[in-house]
C-alpha cells in the first residue's frame, strides 16, 4: 500500500469532510481515507496499481474543492 497526503482548500464543515472522504473511498484502489478539517488535508492509503494521486485530486475537485500543490 502507498500513502498520499493531499492539501485541500475550501472545506469549512463536517459535510465537506464527508463529501471528500466519500469521493475518495468510492475510487477503486483506495483502502482508507481520513480527512482532517483543521489541517485541510486528506490522508489516503491506496493501491498505486489501481488508482493514482492525480485521479484522487480530480475526484476532490469534482466535489468543488481546490487542491494545493
Amino acid at each position: 500500500m502507498e500513502k498520499a497526503e493531499i492539501t485541500i482548500e475550501g472545506m469549512s464543515c463536517l459535510h465537506c469532510v464527508k463529501a471528500v472522504k466519500g469521493a475518495l473511498e468510492s475510487l477503486e484502489g483506495v483502502k482508507k481515507a481520513e480527512v482532517n478539517l483543521e489541517e485541510g488535508k486528506a490522508f489516503v492509503e491506496y493501491d498505486g496499481a489501481k488508482v493514482s494521486v492525480a485521479k484522487m485530486k480530480e475526484e476532490i475537485q469534482e466535489q468543488g474543492y481546490e487542491i494545493v500543490n
